[in-house]
């Protein structure tokens, strides 16, 4: 039970349907006794909204996307949220969000602000080579973090990271799913190798579609959209892989779960020279872990962490196509290997787990 009833506003720059993480935070703050609040944006191409047990609010702005965006739903999302009498705690997920937030926290000495950082936003590949852009996230950054009355993140090295920098505590909540129900029927031949997530610059998509010329009796699936995705289906027509490697779009999280169970193999390919990758725990490896998947993930430190105590997966030390196809087909040609790391997947998932989480969640947001 909760101290008391908070009117709480979650605040992201995404849309809301496929945000998985927000789904489960909002769900269990709602499920607790909160009033929850939503606010996303609303693309062109965006679906209908599912209906939740919390308030969802999706801002529309034109351009979709680059600086004019962000400066747009900044002041779209401040004006809104100073029309709003009834608010107790501003949720602010990432930085994109978070200045905007602060803003309002600093007019309304009311408000609390909790910051959830789902990634080291300073650090994203995408702000490589763009030291003006990467100075004005730095700014950001350095203006509101400070600003919060609590801190999140989703891993323990990316808190120690982030506690060391701006001089907050960071509290740990992963992004780790709801227990399912798994399906025992059959997997499909050829088998699936399944990407799940954003499809943008970074993610070794590219090394793992090249790594499809060396692997036999399966099909690589990219679920997800992102920026790149015209470049990789080039690589695809260009490389004579369109048998081998699917694109199957977006997916909602219950027709992602059945996919997840189908898959064979997991993949979590990353570049090292972001640091936000390198410190990366991605919701992928976890959502793999539950369908009681092994995966196959860079070797990074919070992976290399908990594959240390449930070997559910397998390390990759170099991001190439070579290196790529060597580790799964030894795993193909090894089915005791296989069925060892989905038990340990199955025993992992008792602990991290959503259930555990949102527990931890709870008792943080509303002491």
């Amino acid at each position: 039970m909760t101290k008391s009833k908070q009117h709480i506003v979650c605040t992201v720059t995404n849309d809301l349907v496929y945000d998985q993480r927000m789904i489960r935070i909002c769900t269990a703050l709602a499920e607790a006794g909160h009033q929850v609040l939503l606010v996303g944006r609303e693309k062109t191409s965006s679906p209908p909204l599912t209906e939740r047990p919390y308030q969802q609010i999706r801002l529309k702005i034109q351009p979709e996307k680059g600086k004019f965006f962000y400066s747009l739903f900044h002041r779209a999302l401040k004006k809104w949220l100073l029309t709003q009498q009834k608010i107790n705690i501003l949720y602010a997920v990432d930085l994109d969000t978070l200045l905007t937030c602060a803003q309002v926290t600093q007019r309304r000495k009311d408000i609390r602000l909790i910051y959830d950082a789902h990634e080291y936003f300073t650090e994203v590949p995408e702000l490589i080579g763009r030291p003006i852009v990467k100075k004005i996230w730095q700014y950001i950054a350095h203006y509101g973090i400070p600003k919060a009355d609590i801190c999140l993140t989703v891993s323990e090295t990316l808190g120690e990271v982030l506690s060391q920098k701006y001089g907050k505590p960071f509290h740990i909540i992963r992004n780790v799913p709801t227990p399912k129900p798994i399906s025992h029927t059959p997997k499909p031949e050829p088998k699936i190798i399944l990407y799940q997530g954003v499809l943008n610059k970074g993610r070794g998509i590219e090394a793992g579609i090249l790594a499809m010329h060396h692997i036999e009796n399966a099909q690589l699936w990219l679920v997800g959209m992102g920026d790149i995705i015209p470049q990789l289906k080039t690589l695809v027509a260009q490389e004579n892989l369109s048998q081998k490697v699917i694109f199957k779009g977006h997916l909602r999280p219950d027709q992602l779960a059945l996919v997840t169970q189908q898959s064979w193999l997991g993949i979590n390919l990353l570049e090292g020279q972001s640091l936000n990758y390198f410190y990366s725990l991605a919701n992928k490896f976890f959502d793999y872990m539950m369908a009681g998947i092994p995966s196959l993930n860079m070797n990074f430190p919070e992976y290399r962490r908990i594959i240390a105590d449930y070997p559910m997966g397998l390390l990759l030390s170099e991001l190439t196509p070579g290196a790529i196809a060597e580790k799964i087909n030894a795993l193909m040609n090894d089915p005791i290997t296989y069925q060892n790391m989905v038990t340990q997947a199955h025993k992992a998932k008792t602990v991290f787990n959503w259930d555990v989480e949102k527990i931890k969640l709870l008792d943080i947001v509303t002491a």
